[in-house]
């Protein structure tokens, strides 16, 4: 492809210039490239042009004419109306145009035109209310009698002039290169770069507009799948430094100290897991597991399996309340075998910082919890061998990769309790081994969830009296710390205080919410995991991980404000202990979608089919976060509608680098070139230089 004229600046391209540069580049167009991979949303056919006579009350359709007289009215509210008079060489008709005032001085008596508009029918006169317009002078007509495109606008930014200027582009790129691989093209009957980019544009037709979407799709995702299976060869050609012995005695220990047995799954992910560990190239897994499906435990094997290696183990998690968490946890139950546990968060105070940070590179402590802290430059350990990262899709790829720098090559392990659909696992953890729980331990039932409307609201207060009289425990969740003037939500702060003041004035009622300083917010938690809170009012602050099996009731007000898999995370706070527990829903739905997630979360509780819906309804760009999950904005692919296609780019990109791992061969320059252009990040880890 004609990579230096690509690159150039849209300025460069005929009619831009500086000024209008800056208006492309505050819709995100820079590049002469960014302008051509700009592609239509849709397009209009305007192949059919009518007479005046022939056109229906109503309509919106396309006519030609001759003009033959033009004036402007003022009316009294200040709105100029341009009124020009045009003859279709049958009959007399109006085209009508709203503060353009650019009208009487173009569109002079005998000047030819094409428009397009509603039409209306009044006395006996047609009169068109135009919306788009061209000259007719012989010249190649871009918005009419063809399939017309029409983009995504921002700003000052017009159909008319985007076409035109992509016309421009597209006559000026001289000769582009084709960096996608022939075989590819005779096997999937793609069209070339240089058709694609012409038909996408400016199609003859709507066969070859899907032609060349239809190579756009598979290009995105082939590229990206490239990215991916490079950085997981790359990955998989590396050699550990460190070596595990066979499961030893503080592992056993530990597993036989249990108060259950593992389940079929959990020992399926452990065995899993232990031929990582005895593999020479570094382990790089993704373990799925639904809310309470036990992902902690097996976690807690594996860096058990570190430790009585000689090796040190650490486990990163997205809030202090989650790592503060697994840190009490590993505490309770490791200290007694003799391994030694500490916790890292920001609001660790510096002495003990630096004493903590001393005892790890001494290689004192055995296994070092904490937050996004544990990736400072300062932390630094002796024989780091295996790296937890729990709720994956809280962190970039950036953030996982800088805590593997911390050791050569060790060993890692993401769990994610968000379930994540088949084609999006893909897409994001392409470069990951996955394991799977599904099966929850002994002893838990399934969590019974209704939906109720505020009206209810009286009879949900009752249950969670009445669960607390049974010595049980609740949440009730709302979605805002203050009020908001856009969206009428109560603040957890004004709730808890009404609740502990009324409703639940004779139980005792606590708060947590984001904007407490993490001090407050552990006592808060630890107050509740030792009942002497009854029912804790919260935002969704309590969303991830937060573990006190004595919790019976989950109660989320304004229900239908939440995502599904939120709903999902909340409801799995509750239903940890052996007891019944109960999720009530409150929501007056307003939208479609809305009423389809409370539907969706009282008709089951597989976290992996309520995945698959949240796909469904909000699709792949918001289902995960795409900016912090690393899920790359495609511009033409839809990992839904498109999955078929993502499995055989996947297919193929595999087969490519299994035979030319880093596409080091002179012919696959290019299509080097374009990886690395388009889908950086993906492999910014990588030597592909």
């Amino acid at each position: 492809m004609d990579k230096d004229f690509l690159k150039k600046s849209v300025q460069y391209i005929r009619s831009v210039g500086p000024r209008r540069a800056a208006t492309l580049q505050k819709a995100g167009i820079f590049t002469v490239r960014d302008l051509l991979y700009n592609f239509p949303s849709r397009y209009e056919d305007r192949t059919q042009i009518r007479t005046a006579g022939a056109c229906v009350n109503g309509e919106t359709a396309v006519l030609r004419g001759t003009v033959l007289t033009t004036k402007e009215i003022r009316s009294k509210r200040g709105l100029i109306v341009s009124k020009v008079a045009l003859q279709d060489g049958l009959e007399i008709f109006d085209a009508v145009w709203f503060n353009q005032t650019f009208v009487k001085k173009n569109l002079l008596p005998g000047t030819k035109i094409i428009i397009t508009g509603k039409v209306e029918k009044e006395f006996g006169r047609t009169q068109v209310t135009v919306e788009d317009y061209e000259i007719d002078d012989g010249r190649d007509i871009l918005s009419f009698a063809r399939l017309v495109p029409v983009y995504p606008l921002s700003g000052q930014l017009t159909q008319r002039f985007l076409r035109a200027i992509v016309k421009n582009a597209l006559e000026d790129l001289n000769s582009p290169g084709e960096f996608l691989p022939g075989l590819i093209f005779e096997k999937f009957q793609l069209p070339s770069i240089e058709k694609a980019l012409s038909d996408i544009h400016f199609p003859e037709n709507s066969a070859d507009a899907e032609r060349a979407k239809k190579r756009f799709i598979f290009e995105e995702l082939f590229l990206f799948q490239l990215a991916l299976a490079m950085r997981q060869k790359e990955l998989r050609s590396r050699e550990k430094l460190y070596m595990y012995v066979k499961e030893g005695d503080i592992s056993t220990a530990y597993v036989e100290s249990l108060p259950y047995r593992l389940t079929e799954d959990q020992l399926k992910v452990c065995t899993e897991i232990s031929r990582d560990f005895e593999s020479p190239a570094p382990m790089h897994r993704l373990l799925q597991g639904d809310v309470g499906a036990g992902k902690t435990v097996v976690s807690t094997i594996a860096l058990l399996r570190a430790v009585e290696s000689g090796l040190q183990g650490a486990l990163m998690a997205p809030t202090e309340i989650l790592a503060e968490q697994h840190y009490l946890g590993m505490k309770a139950d490791l200290n007694r075998i003799g391994v030694k546990v500490a916790l890292l968060t920001g609001s660790i105070r510096k002495k003990e910082r630096e004493n903590i940070l001393e005892r790890v590179i001494n290689g004192e402590i055995d296994i070092l919890v904490g937050t996004q802290a544990l990736i400072q430059d300062k932390v630094h350990f002796k024989r780091l061998g295996l790296i937890v990262v729990d709720e994956q899709h809280r962190f970039g790829v950036r953030q996982r990769a800088t805590l593997q720098y911390k050791s050569n090559s060790p060993d890692t392990l993401v769990m994610t309790a968000t379930p994540i659909p088949r084609t999006l696992a893909l897409t994001l953890y392409g470069d990951l081994d996955v394991s799977v729980i599904t099966q929850l331990p002994p002893g838990r039932q399934p969590v019974k969830t209704y939906s109720v409307t505020p009206g209810a609201l009286a009879r949900v207060y009752g249950l969670v009296k009445e669960q607390v009289r049974l010595g049980r425990q609740a949440f009730i969740v709302c979605p805002l710390v203050e009020e908001s003037e856009k969206i009428d939500l109560q603040a957890a702060s004004e709730l808890a205080e009404e609740l502990a003041g009324g409703e639940f004035k004779c139980w005792r009622v606590g708060l947590l919410h984001g904007r407490l300083h993490p001090d407050e917010k552990e006592a808060v938690m630890t107050s509740f995991r030792r009942c002497e809170i009854d029912i804790l009012v919260s935002t969704t602050v309590i969303e991830v991980g937060v573990d006190v099996p004595n919790a019976t009731v989950m109660v989320i007000l304004d229900a239908d404000r939440f995502g599904l898999a939120q709903l999902h995370q909340l409801r799995g706070r509750v239903g940890r202990g052996a007891q019944q527990s109960h999720c009530i829903l409150v929501a007056s739905p307003k939208t479609v979608e809305g009423r389809a997630r409370l539907k969706a979360m009282t008709r089951t509780t597989d976290g992996f089919e309520l995945a698959e819906e949240d796909l469904r309804l909000r699709g792949p760009g918001e289902f995960h976060g795409t900016r912090q999950s690393g899920l790359p904005e495609f511009k033409v692919a839809d990992l839904l509608r498109d999955w078929r296609a993502l499995q055989l780019a996947r297919e193929e990109a595999l087969a490519w680098v299994r035979e030319d791992p880093q596409l080091r061969k002179p012919e696959r320059r290019l299509l080097l070139e374009e990886v690395k252009a388009r889908f950086y990040n993906a492999i910014s880890y990588i030597d592909v230089g």
